[in-house]
Formats: C-alpha cells, sequence, structure tokens
C-alpha cells in the first residue's frame, strides 16, 4: 500500500470571510491538522494525533510555532508576485504544497513541493535533479536565488527523502 504525506497552506489577500492564511495536513487523504490565522492553533483533527503529543509534548506548540511563521512569509509572497506580475489589488491566492509517498510493501518513497500563485503553477521542486523549476517567467529570479543555496538544497532533499517519511511512518502507525 502507498501512503502519503502531504502539506498544504494557502495565504489569500482581499477573500471576504475567508482566513487570510490556512494550512491542513493529510495522511493517505485523511485531514489530521488545521490551522488558521483567525484561531492561530494548529488542532488535530483525527483522535490519533494525540499520540503525537504523548511522543513528542510540544509538538502542537511547534506546529503552531511554524505556522505562525509561515504566515507572515506567505503575505509577503503575495506582495512579491503581485509586483512581478505589475499587479495591485483584488483577490489572489498564493499556495505551497509538499510532502511525500512510501510504498510500504516495497519501501519506494518520493516527495513532491511545489508553488503556486492564483491557480497556476509558480514553481515546482524537481525530485530527481534535487532543483527548482521555474514555469512561469516571473518566478525565475527566486529558482536561481534558491538553486544557489548549497545548504537550503541539501535541506530540501534530505527533509523529502527521510524526515518526511519517518514523519509519515510515524502517523501511519497512530
Amino acid at each position: 500500500v502507498t501512503h502519503s504525506l502531504k502539506y498544504f497552506y494557502t495565504a489569500s489577500s482581499e477573500v471576504p470571510n475567508f482566513p487570510e492564511f490556512v494550512v491542513v495536513s493529510m495522511v493517505d487523504g485523511v485531514q489530521m491538522v488545521h490551522y488558521d490565522s483567525n484561531s492561530q492553533r494548529a488542532v488535530p483533527k483525527q483522535d490519533w494525533m494525540n499520540k503525537a503529543a504523548e511522543a513528542l509534548p510540544q509538538y502542537w506548540d511547534i506546529e503552531t510555532g511554524k505556522f505562525l511563521g509561515s504566515h507572515q512569509s506567505f503575505k509577503a509572497n503575495i506582495d512579491i508576485c503581485k509586483q512581478r506580475f505589475n499587479q495591485s489589488g483584488g483577490v489572489h491566492i498564493f499556495q505551497y504544497m509538499y510532502g511525500c509517498t512510501w510504498d510500504d510493501d516495497s519501501g519506494v518513497t518520493d516527495g513532491l513541493r511545489q508553488y503556486g500563485y492564483d491557480g497556476e503553477d509558480f514553481l515546482v521542486y524537481d525530485m530527481k535533479a534535487f532543483t527548482w523549476i521555474a514555469p512561469k517567467l516571473q518566478a525565475e529570479i527566486t529558482t536561481r536565488k534558491w538553486n544557489n543555496e548549497p545548504a537550503q538544497m541539501e535541506y530540501l532533499k534530505s527533509y523529502i527523502t527521510q524526515e518526511c517519511v519517518e514523519w509519515l511512518k510515524k502517523y501511519v502507525d497512530y
């Protein structure tokens, strides 16, 4: 059976009655964690997620802190994209999706990491070459910068191939 762990981050500007920032974490397509900028708290969506807190008592504080920090950078990312696409106000959405898969029969793992802006791919991480690709001209400046940060590139590779898979295995066991 192939299992998956995926995180979906969504930042929005000028969307009425919707939080400015939302994070959803899923295991095998089932939501396990929810965070939004209104509550400013990561909350479990499955009872078995409480086992994560038993294993690591600061789990929910760590997750909440991570998402709080991401909220500010995602707000900045919308502003950067608006500049690059020569846009002013209006509704805009900046998304980030990342995660991994693990086949518990073969042991084969894979990962994904990509950003989107206003419903289109903006930055995509090439899992075979371990480099960022810019599907949009406006993202090329970012790929040039990110692909020339060796420590960050090594971290991304190790997160996707090791850390993400380790967490996925823990969550599947819960």
